[in-house]
């Protein structure tokens, strides 16, 4: 399809409302070793991803396990799908449970042609609410690529940061981090699936989660700063259970450089705007 073809995609909207219930808050809690928010309490940064999925019968699954395409999202026959990056702006923290809801927007799809081969890109913009006021604005970008091999390797090296941590995707963490995301992309858990169909060398470490471990590695080392923006970007995919760090480095007042990574080079790369304590 070209890109005016897609166009009768771009400005469609979905709504979801969700409880930021303390059952799904302590499996929450458990995947990642953290205490459970007690209620009225805020969220840790990119816990809302766990909320406003819709539960999809399934009959309505796509091959891979995503919804079948063609709903909300653009058809993208023949290509796979991957969470690319995104940027989010905080404006207040959504707060244990209670109700919040999320509207979603396509705003934009773009078709490149890069080394390996077509490459369908989608904007969405979220805006999560709560009582009546914006509590996060996000941007998502998926990409829908061609099947091609994965990339392995970034040759990228992470460099010395402020902090470090250290990660081992286990298989165990990875199906809990499915489970309670109800994110059904059978990379994640299938071996035979994600090897023998997508060519990737093992089950594939969530970009979301790595996201969200390497923010809470800036968190932990800086625990007074307010968060502001973050932005991240997909450099390659990691692969369990390969351990990995997450890290980063004060580049100057109010703004951080984070990564993710391994011997094979940097997996995600991240931005931080703050404010300083």
């Amino acid at each position: 399809m070209s890109d005016s073809a897609f166009s009768a995609w771009i400005g469609r909207t979905e709504e979801a409302h969700d409880q930021l219930s303390r059952n799904l808050l302590k499996r929450i809690a458990a995947t990642f070793d953290e205490p459970t928010p007690a209620h009225g309490e805020a969220l840790p940064p990119l816990w809302q991803w766990c909320f406003f999925q819709e539960p999809i019968a399934e009959s309505g699954l796509g091959g891979d396990g995503h919804p079948a395409r063609g709903g909300f999202l653009p058809p993208a026959d023949n290509r796979n799908r991957m969470w690319a990056g995104g940027r989010l702006e905080f404006h207040e923290p959504l707060r244990a449970g209670s109700e919040a809801g999320r509207v979603s927007t396509i705003t934009h799809i773009e078709e490149k042609h890069g080394r390996t081969g077509a490459l369908l890109f989608v904007t969405v913009r979220h805006d999560y609410s709560q009582d009546g006021r914006l509590a996060i604005r996000e941007e998502q970008d998926i990409v829908y690529r061609e099947p091609t091999p994965p990339k392995t390797a970034s040759g990228e090296l992470p460099a010395a940061g402020d902090w470090s941590e250290s990660v081992e995707p286990t298989p165990t963490l990875l199906f809990r981090y499915s489970a309670v995301t109800f994110n059904g992309h059978r990379i994640h858990y299938d071996f035979p699936y994600v090897t023998g169909t997508e060519g990737y060398s093992g089950l594939v470490v969530h970009g979301p989660m790595i996201a969200t471990l390497n923010l809470r590695a800036f968190c932990r080392a800086n625990p007074q700063a307010r968060l502001r923006r973050f932005a991240y970007r997909g450099v390659r995919p990691l692969i369990a259970p390969q351990p990995f760090e997450v890290g980063g480095r004060i580049v100057a007042p109010g703004k951080a450089e984070l990564w993710a990574g391994n011997a094979d080079g940097i997996a995600q790369s991240a931005e931080v705007e703050f404010d300083p304590a």
